[in-house]
């Protein structure tokens, strides 16, 4: 018998490239979330703002994260900085298991720690999107959106 162990976040290392590029969505969700190449790429042009991780339970990638961190969210030099989750990508076979959960929660205490009081998200709206996800963790719509996507925040004090 195997011991359950908990969920940790990597950095993502030649060693564990290729683990990070096979994390795959179902195909449902692929409307709403980047493959994790993409995210990559964006954290690559993005250094000091993205914070990318694998999700790994025991020696199993079972997903990714890419929080931002204190970004100029209206891109107008700084009127309003916000830092949240930018990506999450759970595979396919991992979901409903609390790693979505986990990332949440990890992104929260980071930034908790670097001494921000809200988490921000942007989701596709739609059947297969992570809309209920987001709202079950406690995070509330804005009202705002963001490349058409809905924009929610999730107090952290």
């Amino acid at each position: 018998m195997t011991t359950p162990t908990a969920p940790r976040l990597e950095e993502i290392t030649p060693k564990n490239l290729k683990d990070a590029l096979g994390i795959r969505v179902r195909p449902d969700q692929e409307f709403a979330v980047e493959p994790v190449v993409n995210s990559l790429a964006e954290a690559y042009v993005h250094p000091g703002v993205a914070l990318p991780r694998l999700i790994m339970d025991g020696d199993r990638a079972v997903g990714f994260l890419m929080a931002f961190l204190d970004i100029d969210w209206h891109g107008d030099g700084g009127s309003v900085v916000r830092s949240g989750l930018w990506r999450l990508n759970i595979a396919a076979g991992e979901q409903g298991k609390g790693y979505g959960r986990f990332a949440v929660e990890s992104v929260a205490a980071e930034l908790r720690r670097r001494g921000t009081k809200e988490l921000y998200v942007t989701w596709h709206p739609g059947a297969h999107g992570p809309e209920n996800f987001y709202l079950r963790l406690g995070f509330r719509r804005t009202g705002e959106t963001a490349e058409a996507e809905t924009v929610g925040v999730l107090p952290l004090t």
